[in-house]
């Protein structure tokens, strides 16, 4: 390597210098990188930012098996939706799917909170309405037996629940009653206490 300063044999364009050492017989231009170059690169910069924000922190993009999770989530709850016969079976199945879930929870806080409370506790914190979160059932503790009390009302006429068939529909019914044994356990509630009312 040599440290010698050569001149070009022609003459630099304006705003140009060379560095002052020379490498098997080249020297470099010093002067500053063209518009496009640092716009390219320091866009590069900002897209890598905020791709990793969003990835990282935000969780606005989902990952490949999220994304599969969710169009299965889908698809199977469009095949429970489909489902002819309610069994207790199925009920089980809409427990565990999440777009059936938020259904059921919506339909919950919209008619349900009032006597059941968010959390399902009912009497047992206040509320008017029985517990959904124990193992104990008034009318049945099948899921069939439940889907059938919220459809039909209480057989308690004078203070048991009302009849929400008319106002919400069998559809809505089947996720609000999903939504109650998401809550529980299939085994427990098949060891459920039934109470003679």
């Amino acid at each position: 390597m040599s440290t010698s300063h050569q001149p070009p044999n022609e003459p630099l364009p304006e705003g140009v210098t060379l560095r002052e050492h020379t490498y098997d017989g080249i020297q470099e231009y010093d002067q500053r990188l063209p518009n496009w170059w640092l716009f390219t690169f320091y866009g590069a910069i900002l897209i890598t930012l905020i791709y990793w924000f969003s990835w990282y922190d935000a969780d606005v993009m989902r990952t490949d098996e999220a994304s599969l999770e969710h169009a299965m989530q889908q698809i199977e709850a469009e095949r429970l939706k489909s489902v002819g016969k309610l069994t207790d079976d199925a009920f089980w199945a809409m427990s565990k799917n999440q777009q059936l879930l938020a259904e059921g929870k919506a339909v919950y806080t919209t008619n349900c909170v009032v006597c059941h409370l968010p959390n399902l506790r009912g009497k047992e914190q206040g509320g008017i309405g029985e517990s959904l979160a124990n193992n104990t059932w008034l009318y049945g503790a099948t899921p069939m037996d439940i889907y059938k009390v919220v459809m039909d009302g209480s057989p308690n006429k004078a203070s048991g629940m009302q009849s929400w068939s008319g106002v919400l529909g069998p559809e809505k019914v089947s996720r609000v009653v999903a939504y109650v044994l998401s809550h529980h356990q299939a085994d427990a509630q098949k060891q459920a206490t039934l109470s003679s009312q």
